[in-house]
């Protein structure tokens, strides 16, 4: 009853719902504190050392905030600290591209007519792009060059593009645009982790040793708080575009996605300069129109690519689904039920993409998403979906069978 197709499909969900909650907590978190520091306002009754107050109301009550650049003189008894959010964004984010796009290398992350990559060598190229993202990041922030925080979000920005377009060209469209929005948020995660957090530890802990803490603490964090405040809406444009594939699959997704980038650079503006006191910045929002209209653009002018997997490509563990005496049934079920929507040219009125970008016309493209359709098709009635085509129970338990007995569960 409980195939391991089932119980890792299971774990996906919980993983990602976790990660969904995590990161609303996180960004909730972080977007209101980043619209409090920037509405503090002076006033006369400030206590000693406080920079600035916000008196706001919610909840049915009034609140009176107040910040002190350093710290108080007398730390508090009860102190909170603003971090597991993000760790646990990060880390339920990682175990799902395990879940995902690892554990479904062969289907989801490996493009054989971009790169004809083994699992382990994929996954490697995943795993090192992200650290070594962090590490190139991290590094300009500390030198000389990361002294004038404009010219470093110009080189973020440019950074960004640059590995936007080196993973459309080892990846599929889907896991390069995921894979962009996993390196920007280990840099978001990265400054919380090693940055942020440390450098409020340091300032405790000398409050608590009786000593003065240095305000280049402060300083240090606030240009990394301020750096994910503008990279945050991206990154949520980009861990959702796997379900669109106007976005991933195309010619120039790598170019969509700097756009975006700039995109969260014009909104973020708008609410940071109402929230300064500045007035509202319009032509933010005409820009951002703008730029969307470029991404709508580039999603028509770049077609998905004609794909020709031959048998002798793929891996054993594939290969396995073809050999079995139940493949032509399922094949021919698959040929009939879905390959109409699920085509390089779509039959099904008003589709110009297959959905997700995933084609079922050969055999090597059903065997290598045996998985996909045993969980869509097989166990549940996913696909097709509704009452568009139907698929009785018999065909339903073919794929049932001929993927069980292909692997052995």
């Amino acid at each position: 009853m409980f195939e391991l197709a089932v119980i890792g499909a299971w774990a996906e969900f919980a993983v990602r719902w976790l990660h969904v909650i995590t990161a609303i907590a996180w960004i909730g978190s972080s977007f209101y504190f980043i619209a409090l520091d920037l509405g503090l306002r002076k006033s006369p009754s400030l206590a000693p050392g406080a920079s600035g107050e916000e008196w706001q109301v919610h909840g049915g009550g009034f609140y009176h905030i107040q910040k002190y650049m350093i710290a108080p003189d007398k730390m508090p008894d009860h102190l909170i600290w603003h971090k597991w959010q993000s760790y646990w964004t990060w880390m339920s984010g990682f175990v799902l591209l395990v879940l995902v796009y690892y554990v479904g290398a062969e289907f989801y992350l490996i493009d054989l007519d971009k790169m004809d990559l083994q699992v382990w060598q994929a996954v490697g190229i995943s795993v090192a792009s992200l650290g070594l993202g962090w590490v190139i990041y991290d590094q300009l922030c500390k030198s000389r060059f990361g002294e004038d925080n404009t010219r470093l979000m110009v080189f973020l920005f440019v950074l960004l593009v640059i590995m936007a377009w080196g993973y459309t060209q080892v990846f599929t469209g889907r896991a390069a645009l995921l894979h962009l929005g996993a390196f920007t948020a280990t840099i978001m995660s990265g400054n919380v982790f090693f940055i942020i957090i440390p450098n409020q530890k340091i300032v405790v802990a000398d409050l608590k040793a009786g000593r003065t803490p240095d305000a280049k603490y402060g300083k240090i964090a606030k240009q990394r708080s301020t750096h994910n405040n503008y990279l945050t809406l991206p990154v949520l444009f980009l861990m959702l575009s796997n379900h669109y594939p106007l976005a991933f699959a195309s010619d120039y997704n790598w170019l969509i996605a700097g756009l975006v980038f700039l995109m969260g650079v014009t909104i973020r503006h708008f609410f940071n300069s109402m929230h300064m006191g500045q007035g509202y910045k319009w032509w933010t929002w005409a820009a951002t129109a703008v730029l969307f209209v470029g991404v709508v653009i580039l999603s028509v002018m770049g077609q998905p690519k004609d794909v020709e997997e031959e048998v002798a490509s793929l891996s054993p563990a594939t290969a396995r689904f073809m050999v079995d005496a139940g493949f032509e049934d399922v094949y021919w079920t698959v040929q009939g039920h879905c390959s109409m929507c699920h085509a390089e040219e779509p039959l099904w009125p008003g589709l110009h993409w297959a959905p997700k970008a995933v084609v079922l016309e050969t055999e090597a493209q059903v065997a290598r998403a045996a998985q996909a359709i045993y969980l869509q098709s097989g166990v549940s009635h996913a696909m097709p979906p509704g009452s568009t085509v139907l698929m009785d129970d018999y065909a339903r338990q073919d794929i049932r069978n001929w993927f069980e007995r292909a692997t052995g569960s």
